[in-house]
């Protein structure tokens, strides 16, 4: 399988994960993901996730496998669900880039509007409100007391993350794509000061958790996780609840744009009632959020256009690129 090598795997599996029976465990990639690869490993009593860095030339400061390990070390006794840290391998030599085991968790994760359909209607709202309970929760995560307080910088965020996707976008060569230069710029000038600092996510939406009969079993895909501005968390948050909606891809689903389910304004007051704090200057966060994810999804496109990507669900990513930069032009304009 493309990524996994299991003949230089297994030696490594089996010092650090010796539950795993080598003969009966089965390896499945775990589709909807369209940067970090993400498998599991099962041998029928028990399962694990193992998650890589994609294939091909990935930017140098994302898909960070040691971040990813490191914060669901710290989170593993906090108010917030993730799941279990296993073992992390910094040894190119076994899968040719950095990777870490994980406990395998049990529940759903809702990737596509067809997805979301099965959920009954009465069962819509508690989904929305614990998601948003739980980013307030993460926000309310003493980083310090985790040791977690090396993560990032506590102050400079947003000037940081605006120089970092610039230069992104500059090493993709998709400064020149229609907008996103002056998208750049005008949230350069119309830049905000930032909230207190916090442990954010970095790409918190509704698929990217795990959702069971009890409510979120576990937040997911922390590669972007750092210590930064809490809007900007939310103002991301804001923007996949209800923006991709139209834009002809599959993935991520949009809830806020369907039936049954609350607003975006609901979700933004539960939010600030709960850490008792406010949410002004929202639409600067999801201006960001636009612009940020526009520059991801150029990567994934150029990666598949390269024929480094694995599995489906990829056709469509660089055409809605375009129409993310213009809605992120419109919520800048707000």
């Amino acid at each position: 399988m493309p990524g996994l090598d299991t003949a230089r795997l297994w030696p490594w599996l089996a010092e650090r994960v010796p539950e795993l029976d080598p003969d009966r465990t089965v390896v499945r990639q775990i589709a909807g993901g369209r940067s970090n690869l993400t498998f599991e490993l099962a041998d029928g009593d028990t399962a694990f996730v193992l998650r890589r860095p994609p294939l091909g030339l990935t930017q140098a400061t994302a898909h960070d496998m040691d971040r990813e390990h490191r914060v669901l070390t710290a989170l593993a006794h906090s108010p917030v669900p993730v799941p279990a840290p296993v073992a992390f391998c910094d040894d190119d030599a076994v899968l040719g880039a950095p990777f870490y085991v994980m406990a395998k968790v049990r529940g759903e994760v809702y990737r596509t509007n067809s997805d979301l359909a099965g959920i009954p209607v009465t069962t819509r709202p508690r989904i929305a409100h614990e998601l948003v309970d739980t980013l307030a929760d993460l926000h309310s995560v003493r980083y310090r007391d985790v040791g977690l307080a090396d993560l990032g910088r506590p102050t400079g965020y947003l000037d940081r993350q605006l120089r970092r996707w610039a230069r992104q976008s500059a090493e993709l060569g998709a400064t020149t794509l229609p907008g996103l230069d002056e998208l750049a710029r005008g949230l350069a000038r119309l830049r905000p000061e930032s909230a207190p600092t916090v442990l954010v996510h970095g790409d918190y939406r509704l698929d990217n958790v795990l959702v069971d009969d009890a409510g979120i079993a576990a937040v997911l895909d922390w590669e972007l996780a750092t210590l930064g501005d809490p809007l900007a968390d939310l103002g991301t948050f804001c923007m996949y609840w209800d923006g991709f909606a139209g834009l002809g891809l599959d993935v991520p689903c949009s809830p806020g744009a369907l039936p049954g389910w609350p607003g975006r304004d609901e979700l933004v007051a539960r939010y600030a009632r709960r850490r008792g704090v406010s949410a002004d200057r929202l639409d600067w966060y999801v201006a960001f959020g636009y612009y940020r994810i526009a520059v991801i999804l150029e990567g994934v496109h150029r990666r598949h256009e390269n024929g480094m990507t694995i599995g489906g669900g990829f056709d469509g990513t660089g055409a809605a690129v375009p129409m993310l930069i213009g809605r992120g032009l419109t919520a800048l304009g707000r």
